[in-house]
């Protein structure tokens, strides 16, 4: 997948720890990679999927604690 062109978003509350991932949203899908690497992999998404993962975000499924 062509990745040059595309608009990649960080969080706004990434604070610069060099743990962050950005993202950038396609007619296909949603494409996400690691802000320290932007020229290596890249995971890919379909709408459906990226929402379903929100959601889970959302009411804290994925919390460690």
């Amino acid at each position: 997948m062509e990745k040059s062109g595309l608009t990649w978003k960080k969080s706004t509350l990434s604070e610069g720890g060099g743990e962050c991932v950005e993202v950038a949203m396609t007619q296909v899908g949603v494409l996400v990679r690691d802000s320290k690497n932007p020229s290596g992999p890249v995971l890919w998404f379909t709408r459906a999927e990226w929402l379903a993962f929100r959601r889970g975000v959302l009411r804290g499924e994925f919390n460690l604690s």
